[in-house]
């Protein structure tokens, strides 16, 4: 399969952002904005011995030189249960905006290009919704109980965290448009990585994640943990809470324990690591993480691929816990409720194996006028189950606030 890659004029923004996050597959970072667009040429079955970046290299890209990952990359969001089928996706069409302004189009031999759909393209002007039904699982005061359980369990075992998640299903008047979505997203988290990607039927996943599982670039891994958080009030400046949130030594040890994990697991692959000697604060609209830089350089062998990496890190203890299998083991228990795809790795894979996994956080499933999202607070032994709970009522409001005149 050839593809043909074309340097361009930069696109707005607004524009490439609406129509990847509406019909095809997005995700935008500090670097650039991925938009894959009309069908899927190839899909690429992600079991445990597939090597997406070796079905990428088989593709012979023509036309103006660019960066490896503007060429033919494979993008999707992955279950949480990484033993659930997952699959990538490599569009008929890929523009890659670099944040420089330097735009690429690369697209197969044969389609009709990028032109036909920007003229096809009619953006959607839709506000925020009335709730027309709600429903949590588990309820509030369900979701308090099993925080409690879990801290018990935590007291008296050796888990040391264990990442307990509740789900808020509920439904509009109108079908949910993606693109003024995406964008009113854009307006609330500029910080955050944004993304929309098709997970089956009509149902899409979109999002603003704070958190990069994983960063890969040549012989060179980072990673961005987040864990620790506090609520942060409305029309209020952030600083005392973020003093507080760094002086917190139940928060500084959930975030420790995350941040140990993660350099554990990338010393088997590199000679050297390094890690933040004291996190600093990420600051977003409702709340506010303790958040740490983790790189690694110096392979042991042959440089990892970020699919390799990916599935040794995934799920990290931030979305999971400490010990990795006796957490997942207790979450599933007490949650008792597939989280899908929340929480799992969304990101893209070049032909040379670089790549950028974010973790699937902050995001909602949409399904016409039907809604689902999730967030989820890390227990340790200190923690207050009616801290957690309204920890994770203010992570969901942070992406429903985008499609709901309610607060919930």
């Amino acid at each position: 399969m050839n593809f043909h890659r074309l340097a361009v004029a930069p696109i707005a923004a607004d524009t490439l952002r609406e129509l990847g996050a509406s019909s095809g597959w997005l995700i935008e970072d500090r670097d650039a904005i991925r938009v894959g667009l009309g069908a899927s040429v190839l899909t690429i079955d992600l079991d445990e011995g597939s090597q997406p970046e070796a079905e990428l290299a088989k593709f012979r890209c023509f036309g103006d030189d660019g960066p490896v990952d503007s060429a033919p990359i494979a993008i999707g969001s992955l279950p949480f249960n990484m033993s659930r089928p997952g699959k990538l996706d490599v569009s008929e069409v890929l523009v890659t905006q670099y944040h420089d302004g330097r735009t690429f189009v690369t697209t197969v031999e044969g389609s009709d290009g990028l032109i036909p759909l920007l003229d096809a393209f009619v953006p959607q002007f839709q506000e925020v919704q009335s709730l027309r039904s709600l429903q949590y699982e588990p309820t509030p005061e369900e979701y308090a109980h099993n925080v409690a359980s879990a801290v018990e369990v935590l007291r008296q075992s050796q888990i040391e965290k264990v990442v307990l998640a509740r789900s808020v299903k509920g439904s509009v008047p109108d079908p949910i448009e993606p693109g003024p979505l995406i964008n009113r997203l854009r307006q609330r988290e500029p910080s955050c990585t944004l993304y929309s990607i098709p997970i089956g039927g009509a149902q899409r996943f979109i999002g603003a994640s704070p958190e990069l599982l994983l960063e890969r670039k040549g012989n060179v891994a980072a990673c961005n943990p987040l864990a620790g958080t506090i609520s942060l009030p409305a029309n209020v400046p952030p600083k005392d809470y973020e003093s507080w949130l760094l002086g917190s030594a139940k928060n500084l040890h959930e975030h420790k324990l995350l941040v140990d994990e993660i350099v554990a697991i990338l010393r088997t692959y590199f000679e050297r690591v390094t890690s933040d000697e004291q996190p600093s604060i990420m600051t977003l609209r409702t709340v506010a993480h303790l958040s740490s830089w983790v790189k690694a350089s110096e392979a042991r062998g042959v440089s990892p691929s970020a699919i390799t990496l990916l599935r040794a890190l995934h799920p990290t203890a931030a979305v999971c816990g400490i010990p990795r299998e006796a957490a997942h083991e207790l979450l599933s228990r007490l949650e008792n409720h597939d989280r899908g795809h929340y929480a799992g790795p969304v990101g893209w894979i070049d032909s040379e194996g670089n790549g950028q996994w974010w973790v699937g956080i902050r995001g909602v499933v949409l399904d016409g006028p039907n809604f689902e999202a999730w967030a989820g607070a890390g227990i340790v032994s200190e923690s207050d189950p009616i801290a957690e709970r309204e920890e994770t009522k203010d992570k969901l409001s942070s992406v429903l606030t985008s499609i709901l005149i309610d607060r919930v």
